[in-house]
């Protein structure tokens, strides 16, 4: 397939936290709120005069300091994230807007608060606390923290404006971003797309870690071009997959599984798009805040929500992201020490294959791929296990 226009220059956006665009905001005065879990909702830090950033450590090999302070015995992810801070990487920082979700990414966050590890004199950081059920007084609770920890916080520390007008404003621009990205994802449900997973995760990347107002005319484009890009004479790909999991945030390990002769269709891990580009709905009549509030536990597909009927709707969701997609089978990922995605995935693994009859290759796997020989050889026998179920049920 042609090249895309702007796939390089995405790719060299991603090689650090404080990237181009980045920088570009900041001289034009704007503040930097970092974040690391989908329950901080993006849109509320895409208000005028600031931008949200999520989390990443590119390029990070060994986070032996970090280790010191977190224990070996905790997620290779937050530790990485710590070793980056550590290193000065996120000194462009004006705030943290934490939440108490993942405990490792807790801990990163707390060492932040308590640590001084932010050279930034205006730096501060804040939790916000997120319910783990999905109920009105989930929704009342979690409005009410995100009123006291976010908006009240950016309106007191940097003047931001967070008015009903404000929020309505961001929403739009935040829904603009959901639809283009949405729809260049929708190529990958045709018979032979073309879009590879790669590059979708590369796109989807760009406009979680970009300042959205800098980002939107590169997806634009992109959404423009695809309209028209062909596909391949022939299908390169041997099987369709769904990639599900913790936190990933490497293209790199969906170009590893694409080069074993899978394509990654859908993407439903964290920093994923499934859930997490899904436009907001403001009713006639509601608050922006409360639609959001409602928006961000309504769609969430956590692990972190354990009540039996939840889990089992997490199920038949994936399983229904996989027909929908024309998948052949799911690859679960889950980072090591991770608490939620370790049960998680033990139960997908089982349950995937048992009542929807959908093959399912389990992986446990560190924040930096550092045996991608090891993964390489699971990737092959598991996309061949397919082929021979295909042959065995004469398609």
């Amino acid at each position: 397939m042609r090249d895309l226009k702007h796939l390089i220059y995405f790719e060299d956006l991603l090689q650090e936290a404080n990237n181009a665009l980045v920088k570009q905001a900041k001289a034009e005065g704007r503040r930097a709120l970092g974040y690391t879990c989908y329950f901080m909702p993006e849109v509320l830090l895409d208000l005028e005069g600031c931008f949200g950033v999520r989390l990443r450590a590119p390029r990070c090999t060994s986070p032996d300091i970090a280790t010191y302070y977190m224990s070996s015995r905790t997620c290779h992810y937050g530790r990485s994230l710590l070793e980056r801070a550590l290193e000065g990487g996120y000194n462009f920082l004006d705030a943290q807007m934490a939440t108490e979700t993942c405990t490792v990414t807790c801990r990163f966050q707390e060492h932040l608060q308590m640590m001084d590890v932010i050279k930034n004199p205006d730096f501060f950081c804040e939790f916000t606390d997120v319910p783990f059920k999905k109920t009105e007084n989930s929704y009342l609770h979690f409005r009410k923290q995100l009123q006291a920890h976010v908006l009240d916080k950016l309106s007191e520390k940097f003047g931001i404006d967070t008015s009903d007008e404000a929020l309505m404003r961001a929403i739009g621009q935040h829904n603009e971003v959901c639809r283009l990205i949405t729809e260049i994802g929708e190529h990958r449900k045709e018979a032979n797309p073309n879009i590879t997973g790669y590059e979708f995760h590369v796109i989807q990347l760009v406009s979680l870690v970009c300042p959205k107002y800098l980002i939107l005319p590169y997806l634009r484009e992109t959404a423009e071009e695809l309209r028209t890009r062909e596909s391949e004479p022939r299908p390169w790909f041997r099987c369709k997959v769904v990639l599900s999991g913790s936190e990933n945030d490497d293209p790199g390990f969906t170009q590893l599984i694409e080069s074993c002769g899978a394509m990654v269709v859908a993407d439903r891990y964290c920093y994923g798009s499934i859930p997490g580009r899904e436009e907001i709905v403001v009713a006639e009549g509601q608050s922006p805040l409360d639609a959001i509030a409602r928006h961000y536990i309504d769609t969430s597909m956590c692990p972190r929500y354990m009540e039996q009927h939840v889990m089992r709707q997490r199920k038949k969701q994936l399983a229904d992201i996989a027909r929908e997609y024309g998948a052949d089978g799911i690859i679960v990922e889950s980072n090591k020490f991770c608490e939620y995605w370790s049960y998680e995935r033990t139960i997908d693994t089982i349950v995937l294959n048992r009542d929807f009859g959908i093959p399912v290759c389990s992986i446990e796997k560190e924040y930096i791929n550092s045996a991608s020989g090891q993964l390489r050889t699971r990737f092959q026998a598991f996309i061949e296990s397919i082929e021979i179920k295909k042959i065995q049920e004469g398609q």
